[in-house]
């Protein structure tokens, strides 16, 4: 995990004084594709409210050239982190220090979420797949919740919008209350904290 210095460091780089909203939309095209213009709708209704808020977007390697072409829509100016301008342990760093210093992040379902709690970075997770795929995932789940911290601390902390809840007042909705509410913050958190401490 990144030190409060390297965030610090990380916001003077890029000249960012306020709120920074990571956006992970995953590391395969197939999510990606789905996803980019949800989180892009997303991003445009936040700032609606909060002009100032800065997305950041550290892309996984193998989706860099396909997110730079699609974010380019985005509104907002998004920050893209590209590993392609990066070594392979500076982009690792880099990638690090913006999830220290995010105030919140919206990432799809997976692995990031771990991540994400290591740093201590508040989430909301959403996710689609095509319409056949979520039919049969959602007959077969045999538990109400995706992502691992939830798992893990055995409690819905993290908001969760899956298949048809994937949609961009839902999920703005949901970052909105991390940034504004510290009482979600504090609870998330938590959770996260527990989670990592079970996994040792």
């Amino acid at each position: 995990m990144a030190s409060a210095a390297e965030a610090q460091g990380f916001r003077a780089r890029h000249r960012i004084d306020g709120e920074i909203l990571l956006i992970l939309p995953g590391s395969r095209r197939g999510e990606v594709t789905r996803l980019a213009d949800r989180f892009g709708d997303t991003l445009g209704l936040l700032l609606e409210n909060r002009p100032g808020l800065q997305a950041v977007i550290p892309a996984a390697a193998p989706v860099a050239e396909m997110l730079a072409g699609l974010v380019a829509d985005w509104p907002g100016d998004p920050l893209l982190l590209d590993p392609r301008s990066f070594s392979a342990n500076g982009f690792a760093a880099e990638k690090r220090a913006a999830f220290r210093a995010a105030d919140a992040a919206l990432a799809a379902s997976g692995t990031v979420s771990l991540e994400l709690a290591a740093a201590g970075t508040p989430m909301v997770i959403a996710y689609d797949m095509n319409w056949l795929s979520w039919q049969i995932m959602s007959r077969m789940a045999r538990v109400d919740t995706v992502t691992l911290v939830n798992l893990v601390a055995g409690r819905k902390a993290v908001p969760e919008f899956l298949g048809p809840a994937c949609k961009p007042a839902f999920i703005g909705a949901a970052i909105s209350t991390l940034l504004t509410d510290d009482a979600a913050r504090r609870d998330q958190i938590a959770a996260m904290n527990e989670t990592m401490e079970k996994l040792g």
